[in-house]
């Protein structure tokens, strides 16, 4: 394998188990600790795999072509002669059969052949475009010049229009009826009426078929540019077609539309935008769509300046700030010109929320059928997937869409088609019953709407749909109205314009137009404002950054899958404005069987993948795919055994037995035995350490129970104590003063020696932050973080395990997923502290129970072969000041 340096025989092995899967066909899940080089190990097992698939490829159609073309010849010099073409033997049913049965196989081995020689043709062509661009700098300068000419040109004639239009009021009033036009929704006609618009989303912009592909996934935009990074330093760094697929939100680079800031709000304005382009020549051919023909085109949305944007993609390899600052050079949509690269790409990076849904994976171009995924971080992939097709909405956003949709409805009757008046019409019907099954009216005030019965019910979506009395609507059909409709960016507009519910019902037509002109006013002083700063965004704005109708499509959405696969929860609290409904996907394996299926290989890759049983029970298995076709790999850790010290501590020194049950846990003497442990290492273990709470609500408890023995005076004479913050904003600033404060004492010695960072399982450090070097030398977790049981969502997901999984070496499917549930966090959060090769740290894990088998199996294979089981303090503690010796040593 191709590699940038030597590596270590775990990346070897990594990439020989990889590779093997892949030729295989297999669904692997592949563990490999952080540290270990598992990016590296992923980009260059893959890509040596896809140059050897290819490479066979290739020698497999010249045979194959080199065959037909000897056989052409050999049939030139066989001629039979004409007499022998009316043999008397020829004849006969068997004879017919044979000749009918060698023809259909020629003819499809000469459609064989011709297919082959298309794509050959087509590779070439692209080898010899992308050559060119790469080394024809004079083309990129002539390209360059024509965008800076086709500006000025457009500058021009948008300056002639200004002054053609200046002056007289009637323009005013003509320019208030091209903005109420907007607002109207055009006429609907489903799918089966019509094609619909030309246009990427409907997927015909491929101009060649799809090479085989590796389509890379993990979870945030960051950790994608990591990996390309990777890729760029890499062996494959400078032949790999890659392209990064994210987000409108993330590509788009029209600051018009960025502006809106909601990711919903962006992607309908952007589909406005580009159905106004296709419009437009027809709209010439009428008075009233004339007006139509004004409405903002996206000046980015250029097919020429795209498909140049896509060929240097594909050129070099470039992360998602590349490809945007690409896009602005070259005035082309990063968003649409990176999908114009996907077939002729060997590599596309996207994050797994992109992939896993069907509908986005769809309309992204994105074709799965015999390529190659890999998903990593994928250790939350079952909470990922079940998190996507779940929704939330509550009384108010119901109630405020059903009046801000009423009120739409009464002003543009007139003015809409039947069908449109029909949709509009079963939706504030099911508005209308959603209310209804909270207890409450949607005519009135959600919030002063008093609910005599209060508490959770879950319901099965049939229940829900028969019970509400929507169950003769086809929720399907609603659902594809208000996706192609874009009725929610409609809606939003009129309640943008007209400044709300009561303002929309109350006007008159007089207040209306002098509404109007101010609205136009104000764009006007607006569009004087573009060269200046942007303005601030105030709180208000930022409340109606988008629809609530957008929100409840997702709830209708979520309602059309199978009965047996999610559970509606009726959530009543206090007022219809506070209570809400939820849907609860309950088999996520439901939408990752399309992708096993179609897929060559699947690999599921990550840092601590410990325990796999829910990998394989509850996604794998339920999804269909056979046993024998997954395979495991799990490596160690490329540190020394030395530098990693795992404890778990099962009294404290004053020989109090450490177990954190809810029972337990908030007892005066437990909180005071976990204080006197830390006590105790704060005097040996240098530099910084992290404990980890379950919960905000223990953490919080604890530090008010220290802060009132004295105990947290005591500790702070020694570590500078920090807290993690509830607010996502704040973390870096924590971190960032954690940081300074622990080499402030590293350099300044004395007394205080470091830091102490009260950390929660599951919070915002959890995951994601590294505490390298000294500011993680010692990782604690206090107690189990098992989840809370008294949840609705999780007693009925263990519910619906425990009917449809088989037990397992004698335990229940609910209590294994109990126990996973609580592993997972827990190896999640003491997986922070070793990062790198000459690393080093010990783990204390503060509870008897993580010695019991069944827990402790669950951990990391790399830790649970190094962890030590202390019944007594003292032993632990001699242990931690060896390390301590050992630091010292080693600085």
């Amino acid at each position: 394998f191709p590699f940038p340096y030597t590596p270590y025989l775990i990346q070897e092995r990594f990439m020989e188990a990889l590779y093997g899967a892949l030729e295989a066909g297999r669904v692997g899940i592949f563990e490999s600790p952080t540290g270990t080089g598992k990016s590296l190990s992923l980009i260059c097992g893959a890509l040596s795999w896809l140059r050897d698939f290819e490479e066979k490829k290739q020698q497999e159609e010249a045979r194959l072509l080199a065959l037909e073309e000897h056989d052409q010849e050999g049939k030139k010099k066989e001629q039979l002669p004409s007499a022998e073409l009316g043999h008397p033997e020829s004849k006969g049913t068997a004879g017919e059969l044979d000749w009918v049965t060698a023809f259909v196989q020629k003819k499809e081995e000469r459609d064989m052949v011709d297919r082959l020689k298309e794509e050959q043709n087509r590779r070439k062509k692209r080898e010899e475009r992308l050559e060119k661009i790469r080394h024809n700098v004079q083309l990129k300068y002539a390209a360059k010049r024509k965008r800076l000419e086709e500006d000025e040109t457009k500058r021009l004639l948008q300056l002639s229009k200004e002054v053609l239009s200046e002056g007289t009021g009637s323009d005013v009033v003509e320019q208030l009826d091209h903005n109420e036009e907007e607002l109207i929704l055009a006429e609907y006609e489903s799918d089966e009426e019509k094609k619909g618009v030309p246009g990427l989303e409907d997927g015909d912009d491929l101009e060649e078929e799809h090479v085989t592909k590796i389509y890379y996934c993990s979870r945030t935009h960051s950790q994608l540019s990591q990996f390309v990074r990777e890729v760029q330093k890499s062996p494959f760094g400078k032949d790999t077609r890659l392209v990064s697929l994210g987000s409108r939100q993330s590509l788009c680079v029209n600051e018009e539309v960025r502006r809106l800031g909601a990711l919903q709000l962006i992607n309908d304005r952007c589909m406005e935008m580009q159905k106004n382009k296709h419009e437009k020549k027809s709209d010439e051919e009428m008075e009233r769509k004339k007006r139509r023909a004004s409405r903002a085109v996206c000046p980015f949305y250029s097919y020429e300046q795209m498909q140049f944007l896509r060929d240097e993609v594909l050129v070099e390899v470039k992360d998602i700030e590349q490809l945007v600052a690409l896009g602005r050079e070259t005035k082309a949509c990063p968003y649409y010109g990176s999908r114009y690269a996907i077939p002729a790409a060997q590599l596309v990076v996207l994050p797994y929320q992109m992939l896993l849904h069907e509908p986005t994976r769809s309309a992204a171009g994105i074709k799965l059928k015999d390529q190659v995924v890999i998903i990593d971080e994928a250790h939350n992939l079952i909470d990922t997937i079940t998190c996507i097709h779940s929704a939330e909405v509550s009384g108010s956003q119901l109630c405020c869409a059903h009046s801000q949709l009423l009120q739409y409805m009464e002003r543009y009757r007139k003015r809409l088609k039947a069908k449109n008046l029909m949709y509009i019409k079963q939706i504030l019907y099911l508005l209308e019953r959603f209310v209804a099954m909270l207890g409450g009216n949607v005519n009135q005030n959600p919030n002063c709407q008093a609910l005599s019965q209060t508490g959770t019910v879950l319901k099965s979506i049939n229940d829900f749909l028969f019970q509400s009395q929507i169950d003769n609507i086809n929720l399907f059909k609603v659902q594809r109205y208000c996706e192609k409709s874009l009725i929610s960016r409609k809606l939003f507009g009129f309640v943008e314009r007209y400044g709300g519910p009561a303002t929309a019902v109350k006007t008159n037509k007089e207040n209306q137009k002098l509404a109007g002109l101010q609205n136009f006013l104000l764009t006007l002083q607006q569009g004087s404002d573009k060269e200046g700063d942007p303005p601030v965004e105030t709180e208000s704005d930022q409340l109606r950054t988008a629809s609530p109708l957008m929100q409840i499509e997702g709830f209708l959405s979520a309602l059309t899958n199978a009965n047996q696969d999610g559970r509606v929860i009726l959530n009543r609290q206090g007022t219809v404005g506070q209570s809400s409904l939820k849907f609860l996907l309950l088999n996520p394996a439901v939408h990752f069987a399309k992708v096993v299926e179609e897929c060559r290989a699947v690999i599921i890759a990550g840092g601590t993948m410990q325990p796999v049983a829910d990998f394989r029970e509850q996604l794998l298995s339920c999804a269909g795919v056979d046993p024998a076709r997954v395979v495991e790999f799990s490596c160690g850790h490329v540190i020394p055994p030395e530098n990693i010290l795992p404890i778990i501590l099962c009294s404290g020194p004053s020989n109090q037995q450490l177990e954190f049950t809810y029972q337990t846990r908030d007892l005066p003497q437990m909180m005071d035995e976990t204080g006197r442990i830390l006590c105790n290492l704060c005097n040996v273990v240098p530099g910084g350490v992290v404990c980890f709470f379950p919960s905000y609500e223990y953490e919080k408890q604890v530090y008010a129970h220290w802060e009132k023995t004295g105990l947290l005076t005591r500790l702070a004479t020694k570590k500078k104590i920090f807290q993690e913050p509830k607010k996502a904003n704040q973390v870096e600033q924590v971190l960032v003063e954690y940081a300074k404060c622990i080499k402030r004492c590293n350099q300044a010695g004395g007394q205080m020696t470091g830091a102490l960072l009260l950390s929660v399982v599951g919070g915002k450090m959890s995951e994601g932050i590294n505490f390298s070097d000294e500011l993680g030398r010692c990782v604690i977790m206090v107690g189990m973080p098992y989840p809370n049981i008294k949840s609705p969502e999780l007693q009925e997901k263990m519910t619906w395990l425990d009917r449809t999984m088989p037990r397992a070496a004698g335990q229940a499917p609910s209590s294994v997923l109990i126990e996973n549930l609580c592993m997972k966090a827990v190896n999640q959060s003491i997986g922070r502290a070793i990062r790198h090769q000459k690393d080093f740290a010990s783990i204390l894990l503060l509870d008897h129970r993580y010695a019991r088998p069944a827990i402790f199996n669950k951990l990391p294979q790399w830790i649970r072969e190094r962890t030590q089981v202390k019944p007594a303090f003292g032993s632990a503690f001699a242990e931690l000041r060896k390390v301590r010796t050992f630091i010292f040593c080693t600085c």
